[in-house]
């Protein structure tokens, strides 16, 4: 049997997530994969009403994310940018979800360690790379070909974006945004709710509610101004 799914959002993410359930299930209709099984995705969750009842990619937006109890499924969440990562939480909390209706959707290509730790209800992209003893936390969101290296700690709901590699042994705080390209050296810390800008090379610590940029990179202002 199928396990029914909504992903909550209709952006790029969400939109990817649906995309990352085909693929999976187009494979295991040709042999098993150990640890994947068939999804059947329900419908989308999205707050704004002028997509309710609307079709994405052939599957329908069914209403807003506080319907979500209305549905005897599994949900995965796909909301989040750079400009609304911190409030990832407050946007989840709106559904109501028990932490065993969250599903953790990993794409067939991506390499994970088994030694690896991987949060409820977190989405991992094509062909990323997660390495030995990496610890994720829940509702984390890591795109395709990014590279988390061994010993990475990385706080819940934060989001790594396209290409970004974490060097080994880095301490990642919740609710951060880590930019397309960019690169962390190891051993670093970066506090909670900070923003890594796109193509940025971190070689210091990050206090918490930071948006930095640059090569390297630099403080540019608190993320409470975003």
């Amino acid at each position: 049997m199928s396990k029914p799914i909504i992903i909550l959002g209709t952006g790029g993410n969400s939109i990817d997530i649906l995309d990352t359930i085909n693929e999976i299930n187009s494979r295991l209709s040709i042999h098993s994969i150990p640890g994947y099984e068939n999804y059947e995705c329900l419908g989308f969750l999205d707050d704004n009403s002028e997509n309710w009842g609307k079709e994405l990619l052939g599957v329908r937006i069914l209403g807003p994310l506080s319907t979500a109890l209305d549905y005897d499924a599994f949900f995965v969440n796909g909301i989040g940018s750079p400009t609304t990562f911190h409030k990832k939480p407050e946007i989840i909390a709106r559904a109501d979800i028990r932490g065993d209706r969250w599903a953790t959707i990993i794409h067939p290509t991506a390499s994970v360690s088994k030694t690896a730790h991987i949060g409820i209800g977190t989405v991992i992209f094509q062909n990323a790379t997660v390495t030995s003893n990496v610890v994720i936390g829940k509702h984390v969101v890591i795109l395709p070909n990014s590279i988390i290296s061994h010993d990475v700690q990385i706080g819940d709901y934060s989001c790594i974006a396209g290409g970004a590699c974490i060097s080994g042994n880095v301490k990642l705080g919740a609710k951060c945004y880590i930019g397309t390209n960019s690169s962390i050296i190891g051993n670093v810390t970066i506090g909670e709710q900070c923003l890594i800008g796109m193509g940025s090379v971190v070689l210091n610590n990050v206090p918490e509610n930071t948006v930095v940029a640059g090569n390297p990179a630099r403080e540019l202002r608190r993320t409470e101004d975003i």
